[in-house]
């Protein structure tokens, strides 16, 4: 894949996240795909994450990502990001970043990194 098209993909993996758009990030995601997150160090399958997806649109309102900065390289991108939603009337801000490997226009891998203790007090 060209750097253009990576970053394309990256642009419409966020916006399905942001939307909440399972089908989309589920055609996005290889099959075999893993996505790890620092705070469990678990590697979850497409479906698990989906699951992680759904709960976060049960929790939050408005969601979208914001401040994007991201750096294609020949196998994927890295973006850091913050993750604006509204909870309990409150509104949360939760930066992020991200590391994703991609094949053959679809994310085989994702690692992301964030502190939970930040969604914590946001929810509380």
């Amino acid at each position: 894949m060209t750097h253009e098209e990576i970053n394309q993909l990256a642009d419409r993996f966020v916006a399905a996240v942001a939307a909440g758009d399972v089908a989309t990030v589920t055609s996005i995601y290889a099959d075999d795909a893993t996505i790890w997150h620092n705070f469990d160090q678990i590697d979850q399958t497409p479906s698990e994450n989906v699951k992680t997806l759904i709960g976060l649109h049960r929790a939050l309102t408005n969601v979208r990502y914001e401040d994007i900065r991201r750096t294609i390289v020949d196998d994927g991108f890295y973006q850091q990001h913050v993750l604006r939603g509204t909870a309990r009337n409150a509104e949360l801000e939760l930066p992020a970043a991200l590391r994703v490997y991609v094949s053959n226009g679809r994310i085989t891998r994702l690692e992301e990194y964030l502190d939970t203790a930040q969604v914590a007090a946001a929810m509380r």
